[in-house]
């Protein structure tokens, strides 16, 4: 209903109000600005013969022209007592066995990767007295502080499973019913 009205109004004296558009005077260009009249002259050939045109005035000053450039000499700065260590970190090949693709080749002394790390813990909880703290802070190059620190805090997950006695007896209990 609405859309009827609107286009009522919308369409009411079209023809006469498109001729008035139509017949007005059209309004003026603005004027250009000074560097598109110069653009426009650019073309001409006699602006182009000019630029091409050597003077001899021009090359002779320019031959006068000698540039000679120095680099400033090179100053060493002084970090004030602090150096750069020279020694490159020693490198130490991982101990992975059958996980070997799953982790990097070579870790730095004093650091352990993950799948290590994990080996380790495993190891430490499986067999406790032969994977010692003192074995692992020599096998993997660490500081027994660390080493202890690890196995206090990291835990590897255990699975457990429960017998399928325990599951019978779960589904066999029925709730009682309520009367």
């Amino acid at each position: 209903m609405g859309g009827r009205v609107t286009r009522v109004f919308r369409n009411f004296n079209v023809e006469n109000r498109a001729s008035r558009e139509i017949s007005k005077e059209k309004p003026m260009a603005a004027p250009r600005h000074r560097t598109a009249q110069l653009d426009a002259m650019a073309d001409s050939p006699e602006i182009k013969e000019e630029v091409l045109r050597k003077d001899d005035r021009f090359l002779t000053l320019l031959k006068d022209v000698y540039v000679e450039s120095r680099d400033p000499p090179v100053r060493v700065k002084d970090g004030g007592g602090e150096h750069l260590p020279s020694k490159r970190e020693e490198k130490r090949l991982t101990k992975l066995g059958h996980l070997e693709g799953l982790d990097v080749n070579k870790v730095p002394k004093g650091k352990i990767s993950l799948v290590e790390a994990l080996t380790l813990l495993n190891n430490h909880k499986l067999q406790p007295q032969i994977w010692t703290a003192e074995k692992i802070a020599a096998e993997y190059s660490l500081e027994l502080k660390e080493v202890n620190s690890l196995l206090e805090f990291f835990i590897p997950f255990a699975v457990q499973e429960f017998p399928k006695e325990t599951k019978k007896a779960i589904t066999s209990h029925k709730p009682k019913k309520l009367t």
